[in-house]
């Protein structure tokens, strides 16, 4: 699933060794946090990283894909650091979105992750409460235990952009009750839930580094630009993509009845299309999500033709296009090493043109 007018070419390779390198430097230290908790959420954590199978045993499903922790790397080079020194930004961030995904998996009645079974549905949602719970702890205290001043700055910045995460999150929720919902309010929501961590991504490793205020908030806003091109795409995979790459249900997000941005603004849309689109969700909203969830394959595939149709698809791929654009605009005033620019350049392309 790709916006229109998407980068032509995009530097595959060079996003994957970031990308690997991420996870390669992040993962040992983020190993070693989850080993602190107590049994069982060692083990539950271990799973939901897919570092163990449901039954204990090791596994090498692996966990996603690394973007916060590759940028949190890159970060620390902007501040002439070496990549190192953003590892405990990277893992921070990392426990933070995963404390989210805990949660919001038990919320959503999300049974599938990562091709594999969610935590709540393995371990029960108590676990899944505690170890996302726990997640957000640890995050705190990697940063914290580092005793400098720039650990203290970097950690105000991990908190403010863990509880705008939890307030996008509360918007996700109350939306799903409400008969309409504002292009507007949908974006707000989405750079609360998604844009305000990666923004946090994108600086913390060069505040850990040292570099001042407006270097570090001129990342963060690349960071939250780059994170509502990233949701965008998230919610076009979320009703169109293929779910062999998403790891998700066919149809997930109208599963869900989530108003994610295709649906909102083919609701907002002038046309015949729209004006059925609306009259089908006002009678979905009379449904029991048990009775939503037994529909039949067709009868998602209208809803998602009706949204398509509306112009809900090409409007939210323009909008990712809109957004990867402000995103490296915002670097443009930042100095940095010209790899550097290039790489953060590579890994915005990618944002918008993945599959999965």
């Amino acid at each position: 699933m790709t916006p229109a007018n998407q980068p032509t070419v995009v530097d595959t390779a060079s996003v994957q060794a970031l990308l690997e390198r991420g996870r390669t430097l992040a993962t040992p230290v983020l190993r070693a946090s989850i080993e602190r908790l107590a049994p069982p959420m060692d083990t539950v954590a271990a799973y939901h990283f897919g570092w163990l199978d449901a039954e204990g045993k090791p596994s090498d499903a692996g966990g996603g894909k690394a973007v916060r922790p590759a940028l949190a790397l890159l970060s620390a080079e902007i501040a002439g650091a070496a990549p190192e020194t953003g590892i405990p930004g990277a893992v921070a961030v990392e426990l933070v979105h995963n404390f989210s995904l805990l949660h919001d998996d038990l919320m959503d009645g999300d049974e599938q992750r990562r091709h594999r079974d969610t935590v709540w549905k393995v371990h029960g949602p108590a676990q899944a409460v505690l170890v996302g719970d726990a997640l957000f702890a640890l995050a705190g205290e990697i940063l914290l235990e580092l005793g400098t001043v720039e650990a203290g700055r970097a950690a105000r910045r991990l908190a403010v952009a863990g509880r705008k995460l939890i307030d996008g999150q509360a918007q996700d929720i109350s939306y799903e009750h409400r008969e309409r919902v504002t292009v507007e309010e949908c974006l707000e929501m989405e750079g609360n839930k998604t844009g305000a961590l990666l923004a946090c991504a994108c600086s913390i490793g060069a505040v850990l580094g040292g570099t001042d205020d407006r270097t570090a908030d001129a990342l963060e806003s690349y960071g939250y630009h780059l994170g509502l091109a990233f949701q965008a795409v998230d919610d076009l995979l979320g009703i169109w993509g293929d779910p062999d790459a998403t790891g998700k249900q066919a149809w997930s997000d109208l599963r869900q009845r989530k108003k994610s941005l295709p649906v909102v603004a083919a609701l907002a849309a002038p046309g015949a299309a729209a004006e059925r689109l609306s009259a089908l969700m006002a009678e979905d909203a009379k449904k029991s999500q048990a009775e939503f969830e037994d529909f039949d394959e067709a009868e998602f595939a209208a809803r998602a033709a009706l949204i398509e149709e509306a112009g809900g698809r090409e409007w939210t791929s323009q909008e990712a296009q809109r957004q990867h654009a402000t995103a490296l605009a915002a670097l443009e005033g930042v100095g940095m090493p010209g790899h550097v620019r290039d790489q953060l350049t590579a890994l915005a392309d990618f944002v918008v043109v993945r599959q999965g």
